[in-house]
């Protein structure tokens, strides 16, 4: 594979992008790939390992509120969240890239959904949609984004390919009968809030 330099927004010196040692790229990959695999397990005991007093989620403006919590309480708010809907989760790594303090993931995620998959986008936590189990597997692409602080993930970003999963999993084209189990779902959820 070709030499690899990202250029980020407000670099100045371009020559010191790349001086990201070997060992310090090993120990981001080991780190990056530990992340993604306890999300996976649903390890809540290794959290606080793993990640910053600080840590943030970039993706939590869908999940329930305690997940849009700083550092470790928000991780293992956003693995019980995921661990609800999707049992037998694994990640399939194509390429752990690592410059400076970032690190990229290309990764595959394989699971199978069990129960409902709860969205909570609006500001107040609410819950705005679910998506009940039809009891079906998914294979989706990703990639994962990372920012690395005193030896931990202090940032998380990702792009997915959410589409592709609700296709997989049978959420669209919505069946009527899907639509009606959607409805009854959302009711149930949001009375299990209060």
């Amino acid at each position: 594979m070709a030499d690899l330099i990202l250029v980020r927004s407000g670099a100045t010196d371009v020559n010191n992008l790349s001086s990201t040692t070997d060992e310090e790229r090993g120990a981001a990959e080991r780190l990056v790939r530990e992340h993604l695999n306890l999300t996976a397990r649903g390890d809540l005991e290794a959290v606080e390992a793993n990640v910053t007093s600080d840590y943030y989620n970039y993706r939590r403006a869908d999940e329930p509120l305690e997940t849009r919590l700083r550092g470790p309480e928000g991780l293992k708010a956003t693995i019980r969240w995921l661990h609800r809907a999707f049992t037998d989760m694994r990640f399939e790594f194509h390429e752990v890239l690592v410059v400076e303090d970032r690190a990229v993931a290309l990764v595959t995620l394989h699971a199978r959904q069990h129960g409902p998959f709860v969205v909570h986008d609006s500001p107040d936590g609410r819950v705005t949609d679910a998506f009940p189990s039809n009891g079906r597997s998914f294979a989706v692409p990703q990639t994962h984004w990372f920012k690395i602080a005193h030896g931990a993930i202090a940032e998380h970003d990702a792009v997915r390919d959410d589409l592709g999963m609700a296709k997989q999993l049978g959420w669209i084209p919505p069946r009527p009968l899907y639509i009606i189990r959607m409805l009854l779902t959302v009711r149930r959820e949001r009375r299990r809030k209060t």
